[in-house]
């Protein structure tokens, strides 16, 4: 008989099948959640990275490693032999080096300055309830048929104020969708994409930018000294993965509706 679950027919085995992924999905989930708890606190984390550093300058200094310094001749602190050798930092002298530069280390860092500012400002919003207000108000006040496309383009724009998506977005997709007849997780699925999915890209410059610029900023200034990078290097492409992502969070949504 067709479709029969006898062992003579050729019965489908989805549910078995289904089951069996499910199985592999949690086991590999709980792996995931076992590996990431063996993980020390993140100071932890970066002393033990600051050992194996001086640990490994030690190490590289005695075997005399070196690199070809890619500045050009005649810039500011390349040698006359245009090598970059590996400094033992576990030495009197390296030790001492350390402690002189400790200061300028974050002086000295191009982004830190305007990161600073950008967080002064961001923290002084958040405070205010000026971004909170602003993120309820434009996802309350959508229309029925846009309101999954306008709690992704807000997850994605609550980064400006870091993780404030996560904390005032996402349980209030999920109310809203529970308004509106849907299932919650299916708004806080959508949040979530937003927040998440769309970190960095923004209509605005947020406190990465600067960051990521300066980074770049002195990379580059390793080949051109005078090379300058602007934080809205990036602008372009972030304006343009606003509602690229906004636009795939909307259709994924509606479509496993």
């Amino acid at each position: 008989m067709q479709g029969s679950n006898s062992p003579n027919g050729s019965p489908p085995h989805n549910n078995f099948d289904a089951a069996e992924k499910n199985s592999r999905m949690q086991r590999f989930l709980k792996g995931v959640e076992w590996l990431g708890n063996l993980l020390p606190h993140p100071v932890i984390l970066f002393v033990w990275m600051s050992v194996f550093l001086l640990v490994l300058s030690s190490v590289l200094s005695y075997f005399g490693v070196s690199v070809i310094d890619p500045r050009p001749e005649g810039a500011k602190g390349r040698s006359v032999d245009g090598m970059i050798e590996v400094v033992n930092l576990l030495n009197g002298e390296g030790l001492a080096r350390i402690v002189e530069n400790l200061v300028t280390n974050f002086t000295g860092f191009v982004p830190l300055g305007t990161v600073l500012v950008a967080l002064l400002g961001v923290g002084i919003a958040e405070r205010s309830g000026m971004i909170s207000a602003a993120l309820r108000g434009l996802v309350l006040n959508a229309p029925k048929k846009m309101v999954t496309f306008t709690i992704v383009f807000a997850g994605i724009m609550s980064n400006t104020a870091a993780e404030l998506g996560y904390v005032v977005l996402i349980p209030l997709a999920a109310v809203i969708f529970h308004s509106l007849g849907r299932h919650p997780l299916a708004g806080i699925a959508a949040a979530f994409a937003g927040v998440s999915g769309g970190y960095s890209a923004n209509l605005l410059l947020g406190t990465v930018d600067p960051l990521l610029s300066g980074i770049t900023q002195e990379a580059a200034r390793i080949i051109d000294p005078a090379y300058t990078v602007g934080a809205e290097a990036n602008w372009y492409f972030m304006v343009v993965s606003t509602f690229l992502i906004s636009g795939l969070g909307y259709f994924v949504t509606e479509k496993n509706r």
